[in-house]
């Protein structure tokens, strides 16, 4: 996997939210928890963990709520309060990292997932595919997505 030339900039469907990514993600993942399911209106949603120094909000504000994730654990679901598109969530457990959706990247084309998390809430019909890091919830340690993550990308 090719990574971009950093910094990378993405923001919300209306244009309002704009954020910079300084640095590359510690992992892409898919996940297919019943929240993702409802919030993209499709099987799953990509997410893309980051470091919190490494984003950084460049234009418009991010609004947002709390709830209790499938996990259990409270989460900060923050987007655009103009047009809805959700950019971020903050796990208020991690608070050292962010949840970045790619689909909010200017160019999205590299970021691939590496795993799924929430496989046992998958749609019957969703092929996950068995030899990448998989979990059947949420992961106690997201190291092994990370891992395979930086495996690729050292690939190239």
């Amino acid at each position: 996997m090719k990574l971009p030339q950093f910094p990378v900039n993405g923001g919300c469907q209306c244009g309002a939210v704009r954020y910079l990514l300084l640095a590359a993600p510690l992992g892409i993942y898919a996940c297919h928890c019943k929240d993702c399911q409802r919030f993209s209106g499709t099987t799953h949603t990509l997410s893309m963990v980051v470091r919190a120094e490494t984003v950084e909000l460049t234009a418009g504000a991010l609004t947002g709520f709390d709830k209790a994730a499938d996990s259990g654990r409270t989460v900060r679901m923050l987007g655009c309060g103009a047009c809805g598109t959700k950019i971020w969530n903050e796990p208020l457990s991690s608070p050292a990292i962010r949840v970045v959706r790619p689909g909010t990247l200017d160019d999205s084309s590299w970021a691939r997932p590496v795993g799924n998390i929430w496989t046992d809430s998958a749609i019957p019909w969703v092929t996950i595919e068995p030899d990448v890091p998989n979990f059947p919830g949420q992961p106690a340690d997201r190291q092994p997505l990370f891992d395979a993550f930086a495996a690729e990308v050292a690939k190239g």
